[in-house]
């Protein structure tokens, strides 16, 4: 089905992406189904943690900050790529879909192949480094640094159809701002 949407949430940890998808599905006219990058690194077994075949990392400091580099080897870059096929399918069988990632241009750019013939929409999601931080330290379920590291490099080299700065906005209004623009 060619009419079906795809909405990419593009942004670093902590930047409310999932607080966002979650208001769209409440405001858009159409269901949105949301997929979030991840529901697909929890499916990793546990012996494959910070290994350097799927995801691995290292913490060091940075500007007396901690910074956690997140890295993808190749069977991670291959999951990656399976999570992306798996939004097209979703498509491909009627559903419209919210995808929910940390995405680099070369995977933004892997999106709109796979997703040539939906209307594929990019949305960035961003905050100040300050607000990152507090957020992934009151979250208490991150890996403090990583929103640091994210927020230096995730957004360079993509053009987006919209963006966001989620500080001073209620994932509700900003799902509306996202809906207006959009039409959806």
């Amino acid at each position: 089905m060619t009419g079906m949407i795809v909405l990419l949430l593009n942004g670093p940890g902590s930047a409310g992406k999932t607080s966002l998808a979650r208001a769209l599905q409440r405001t858009t006219i159409a269901p949105f189904l949301h997929v979030q990058m991840d529901s697909f690194l929890s499916m990793l077994p546990p012996r494959h943690d910070n290994h350097p075949d799927t995801f691995f990392w290292e913490t060091t400091q940075e500007d007396d900050a901690p910074t956690t580099r997140y890295q993808t080897g190749p069977l991670g870059s291959a999951l990656m790529r399976g999570y992306r096929r798996s939004v097209a399918a979703l498509a491909h069988e009627g559903w419209n879909v919210i995808a929910d990632d940390v995405a680099t241009a070369n995977d933004v750019d892997d999106y709109r192949a796979v997703l040539a013939p939906f209307r594929f929409l990019t949305v960035k999601v961003e905050a100040p480094l300050a607000v990152l931080e507090a957020r992934e330290k009151a979250r208490g379920d991150r890996m403090i640094g990583l929103a640091r590291d994210q927020w230096q490099r995730i957004h360079a080299g993509i053009d987006y159809d919209f963006s966001l700065d989620t500080a001073s906005l209620t994932p509700d209004a900003a799902a509306k701002r996202v809906c207006d623009y959009f039409g959806i």
